[in-house]
């Protein structure tokens, strides 16, 4: 039965799914990746709050971020909806594959961060006359905190591209707490992360990226939180390996 007006979820981002027509070959990048496969075989509901992707490097998680933050019309090298920042492009095909199925009323605010390439996005606000915090003077990590307090606003669509990278263990906490904040204000969030500490915020949806192609996972179970809990627990176990090597 279709869902009537008052039924239909108003969070920005309902469910991801290929275009009818696209010509990405499923033998070639990026679509030869199992996660990217099933997203174009099955789509993908997203619900409000948070969802994190996880998973190994080349798994597809961050190529899913990045072009789902196209779709929405974010530019691929981060920033706001109204961003033009771009100096390489170097993003994959998929994004003109996909479509996303918006909720009722949704905003179409958004930002991308994205760690790769926040240093050409504060250049860009700082020549168009916007960087008004002077994001530049802050350390790595105290800049991207300054831009989730200053842009994660609203109830918006918020994407996230391994933000942990220029986090300490405090500082990544602190992302926690501004997600949680963003979430009361109605915000939707996807990120793409390898850190078990942001993966473990409450009321979060985990989905894992892998040789399997994407499955929910509860944050005891992932093979991220395994291997860290073993590493911290006994490292010369792992550093051994490489000083044979």
């Amino acid at each position: 039965m279709p869902l009537r007006g008052d039924d239909v979820p108003r969070h920005p981002v309902r469910r991801i799914e290929a275009r009818t027509g696209h010509d990405l070959s499923p033998t070639s990048y990026p679509a030869s990746i199992p996660a990217v496969a099933q997203v174009l075989a099955d789509g993908l509901d997203l619900g409000p709050g948070v969802t994190f992707l996880v998973g190994e490097n080349g798994s597809g998680k961050s190529t899913i971020v990045e072009a789902v933050a196209t779709s929405f019309g974010l530019s691929p090298e981060g920033g706001s909806t109204h961003s033009q920042h771009s100096t390489r492009p170097t993003e994959s095909s998929l994004a003109d594959a996909l479509q996303l199925v918006r909720g009722a009323g949704s905003t179409k605010w958004g930002f991308f961060l994205r760690a790769e390439t926040m240093h050409g996005w504060y250049s860009y606000m700082e020549g168009i006359g916007g960087d008004d915090h002077a994001f530049h003077e802050m350390s790595h990590g105290e800049s991207f905190l300054a831009v989730l307090e200053s842009r994660f606003t609203g109830a918006g669509f918020f994407c996230l591209d391994e933000p942990e990278a220029a986090l300490s263990f405090s500082s990544t906490l602190g992302l926690v707490a501004a997600l949680q904040r963003v979430v009361a204000r109605k915000g939707q969030v996807l990120c793409a992360t390898h850190s078990p500490v942001l993966a473990a915020m409450p009321g979060a949806r985990i989905l894992e990226a892998g040789p399997w192609g994407l499955r929910e996972a509860a944050w005891a179970d992932l093979d991220l939180v395994d291997h860290w809990r073993r590493y911290l627990a006994e490292p010369w176990a792992y550093l051994r390996h490489l000083q044979d090597d």
